[in-house]
């Protein structure tokens, strides 16, 4: 295999596990387990961002009832994700305040049925028709990846997590930042240029 199917393979997984967490959310199918205190979900879910940003994050995640609900209003620009409860995997995920509307219609087209490619289909739509806003500047998504294992709750460590990086740059392409859209195991690549939810990719080799 080549470092760019690798990276490649690694971008289709993190896809995936935002697509799923966002699935299960906001009155989804009932959780295979309960979900952890909301303290243990916020510890957990901030664990991607620099920690500079971490006491200021709004933070989503699991009420008794296994919807998304907000555990922490935030004071800063960035909104965690809490690790969904019931599976072999750990994931936690920030992004930029102004994705939320973007990242929130993507939760309410999955309740609603909607899958795989065809979320975007509807997303890239209302964008256009003007129904959807974008970040008129780069926005960033921070996102951790390791197996329910590897985290501690009761110390607030993880050890041995895969991060990951984006930057969206809405309708951006190589012409316009130079970037090669060849995916990269330790350098910046654009994936889905052109469209409403173009970004550059980092898959830095280090883990926290």
């Amino acid at each position: 295999m080549t470092r760019a199917m690798a990276a490649a393979g690694v971008v289709l997984l993190v896809c995936t596990g935002v697509r799923s967490r966002e699935a299960g959310a906001q009155g989804g199918p009932a959780m295979a387990a309960p979900p952890p205190p909301a303290a243990e979900q916020v510890a957990g879910a901030v664990l991607s961002l620099p920690e500079a940003m971490r006491a200021g994050a709004r933070v989503l995640g699991y009420g008794t009832d296994g919807k998304l609900v907000q555990l922490r209003p935030g004071t800063n620009d960035m909104t965690c994700l809490a690790d969904e409860p019931g599976d072999d995997r750990f994931h936690a995920a920030c992004y930029a305040n102004s994705m939320e509307p973007f990242m929130a219609r993507g939760r309410e087209l999955r309740l609603q049925g909607v899958k795989g490619d065809q979320v975007d289909t509807v997303r890239f739509k209302e964008v256009k028709e003007g129904k959807l806003k974008l970040p008129t500047q780069a926005a960033a998504l921070y996102q951790l990846f390791a197996k329910s294992s590897q985290w501690d709750a009761a110390t607030g460590k993880l050890t041995g997590a895969q991060r990951l990086y984006v930057v969206y740059v809405p309708y951006a392409t190589t012409q316009t930042t130079g970037l090669s859209t060849q995916p990269q195991k330790d350098g910046p690549w654009l994936m889905l240029p052109g469209t409403p939810k173009a970004h550059i990719m980092f898959q830095p080799s280090m883990n926290p």
